[in-house]
């Protein structure tokens, strides 16, 4: 299989077909060798990464000084208690590498107050080195406790509170301990990220006992001349081996923190304005949008909604309020927006409704982008209401359009000999068939079907605490899932067939006849956040048919299904209609009933590192939906330590960090 890298460039001193065989693949020149065979070759391989936040930061930085006419000069010591605030309380969405819920509560736990708290929080957080984020955070908030294989290790690894965290650690380790050169050392650190066990082998005794040439020349000390005896050294090297499998590089850390404390830096101080950068950054992908809006009304910023006298092509910041751009609405081309933004900036704001439609072309904004406007609510602002200009809007352009041709053929009409001084009003000029406005459901509705999510409003808004009460996952955990899969190849917090409860309004029903000539269907379903498909077999279908109707609200019980490659869908095995006044969770019920459970757990035996996974356990699944109590037994006697929340697949993994012989249910 030929493939691309998706951001690797291949750098020659003269035109590369004189060093390698090319093709061109996708529009892209390629060279036909991998990057391990260019590199034997000896050529330069660079990874350019496109990030999109770089994108975001130019933006915000142009839209505060277009608002507030300030120049954003970043602190170069980076060390801004206000900025640390936000990964302190959690308030991380939208900051570069730091928006998972995972990552969220590391860095509520951990405190972070500069950035090498940050760099470690980007190397950490993922297989591997995730097993030394307890000892990272203990070393954090225990200075002076730090555990050390040697003493010689402590100036290399007392940044990171005695953790081997970065790949020029392991580097600095072999170099400073043992003698290696600059260019020996780093590759030491290939072979053992690469795994290749010989190498690691022969470099093992290196490493202890140095290496002398047929002279007697000392090429490499070793451990042991340098002072570190041979059973601390070959601790030592089985360390580096084990972490340097996941070892992240520094550099690397380091730029993503810089480009996250930027990313935070903005959000503390011109909030408005980046969140605004952020949602034009995903103009396009409705997947994101809905997110992000709802962290705008957890800032406190309020959304407004297109506006035909205020609106530009994209997201802008007006008096501390977002407002959508003409750009997020359906039918509306760029060549409409940029005709209607040169129309206003030229000759003012428009009036009245029939003063746009006189004003703007009918060539460049048709009678499709007209209703498509009116429907997404941007002429709001101008006096009439959307039912009455759906109702009215065609008739007043065909009206308008005639008497442009009548202009033309230099014909008369009554209204052309009015004297001057004599005032028209738009009603004496046009007639407008008057409408009630409709209902909030339907304005929502025509919201949703312009721009593809709802901004006066919600449907589920109303329901949103007896959703949260009643579901066990949402959209947005659901996107996170996804991104946990993209970054490690799988979800540490849910797995494929895992008992959910979902709940949302129907936005899309498709039904299909399957080989066995039964019916199933897939019903499109959104929550506050998103939307997600529901896969429906025929079992289910039958007993659920006269409630899968779109607009109406459900409740499912089913699986996760998480496939390679795929979005993720849940496999319905229950589906009712969603009852807002049925407050208690499964979990309340449980916990509503008169025999309250304790899980006791012996750790008698345990040493810290289980110590460690046991209390992030504890702390990760107790909270208010708590339903069974907790307790420890340690040599014999028995403490209380409050209460957990308790299925049977959060069972599972307490006796998978506990030893099943250790878990006692009374």
């Amino acid at each position: 299989n030929a493939s691309t890298h998706a951001c690797g460039v291949v750098i020659t001193k003269d035109p590369v077909d004189t060093y390698v065989p090319l093709y061109v693949n996708d529009g892209n020149v390629v060279a036909e060798y991998t990057m391990t065979l260019l590199e034997q070759l000896g050529l330069l391989k660079m990874d350019f990464l496109g990030l999109r936040t770089l994108t975001v930061i130019e933006d915000c930085r142009k839209l505060v000084k277009q608002n507030r006419g300030i120049d954003v000069e970043f602190d170069q010591e980076m060390n801004d208690p206000e900025v640390y605030k936000l990964w302190q309380e959690g308030k991380t969405y939208g900051v570069f590498q730091f928006e998972s819920a995972g990552m969220t509560a590391f860095m509520k736990e951990l405190k972070p107050d500069c950035l090498e708290d940050l760099i470690a929080g980007v190397s950490l957080y993922r297989p591997g080195p995730m097993d030394q984020i307890p000892r990272y955070i203990k070393g954090k908030l225990s200075p002076g406790h730090n555990e050390y294989t040697h003493p010689a290790l402590e100036p290399i690894l007392n940044v990171t509170y005695g953790c081997m965290v970065y790949q020029e650690q392991v580097m600095q380790i072999v170099r400073d301990l043992a003698g290696y050169s600059l260019g020996r050392a780093d590759l030491v650190r290939r072979a053992m990220g690469k795994k290749k066990l010989d190498v690691m082998a022969k470099e093992r005794e290196i490493f202890i006992h140095g290496q002398i040439d047929e002279a007697g020349n000392i090429i490499v000390p070793g451990c042991i001349r340098n002072g570190i005896d041979e059973t601390s050294a070959n601790k030592i090297f089985d360390e580096m081996a084990e972490f340097a499998k996941y070892a992240f590089n520094k550099s690397h850390a380091a730029a993503y923190a810089v480009v996250s404390y930027r990313t935070a830096y903005l959000k503390a101080y011109y909030k408005e304005e980046f969140m605004a950068a952020t949602l034009n950054s995903f103009l396009g992908n409705l997947d994101k949008i809905p997110v992000y809006i709802d962290e705008c009304k957890n800032l406190n910023i309020e959304i407004l909604r297109p506006d035909i006298n205020e609106s530009n092509t994209r997201f802008t910041v007006v008096n501390n309020k977002i407002r959508f751009g003409l750009g997020t609405i359906k039918n509306v081309g760029i060549s409409a927006i940029n005709a209607i933004v040169e129309e206003r900036e030229k000759n003012g704001k428009f009036e009245n409704f029939t003063s746009f439609c006189e004003r703007i072309k009918d060539e460049t904004v048709n009678k499709k982008c007209i209703e498509s406007l009116i429907k997404a609510g941007a002429f709001d602002s101008l006096g009439k209401n959307r039912a009455t200009l759906l109702a009215s809007f065609e008739k007043i352009v065909d009206s308008i359009n005639q008497s442009s041709r009548n202009a033309m053929e230099n014909q008369v009409s009554m209204f052309d000999i009015i004297s001057e001084t004599e005032e028209v009003s738009e009603t004496a000029k046009y007639v407008f068939t008057e409408m009630p406005e409709m209902e909030i459901k339907d304005l929502l509705a025509l919201e949703k079907d312009m721009l593809g999510i709802y901004i006066s409003g919600h449907p589920l808004d109303k329901f949103k605490k007896a959703l949260e009460k009643q579901v066990s996952i949402n959209s947005l955990q659901i996107l996170e899932i996804n991104d946990e899969i993209i970054t490690y190849g799988e979800s540490k917090k849910y797995k494929d067939s895992q008992n959910v409860k979902y709940a949302g309004i129907i936005t899309k029903i498709k039904k299909k006849f399957t080989k066995n000539n039964t019916i199933m269907a897939f019903v499109t379903v959104e929550d506050l956040y998103g939307q997600t498909e529901i896969i429906v077999f025929d079992s289910v279908y039958t007993k659920s048919s006269h409630i899968l109707v779109e607009d109406n609200v459900i409740l499912i019980d089913g699986r996760i299904s998480i496939r390679e490659d795929e979005p993720i869908k849940i496999v319905a095995s229950k589906i009712t209609e969603f009852d807002e006044n049925i407050e208690e969770s499964t979990t309340k019920k449980v916990a509503s009933q008169n025999v309250i459970k304790t899980l006791i757990i012996d750790i008698t035996n345990f040493d810290e590192e289980r110590k460690n996974r046991l209390r992030g356990a504890i702390k990760y699944f107790s909270g208010e939906r708590a339903n069974i109590k907790l307790a420890v037994r340690e040599n014999g006697n028995i403490k209380p330590c409050g209460a957990l929340l308790m299925n049977d697949k959060i069972l599972d993994i307490f006796k998978e960090i506990s030893g099943e012989e250790n878990i006692e249910l009374s």
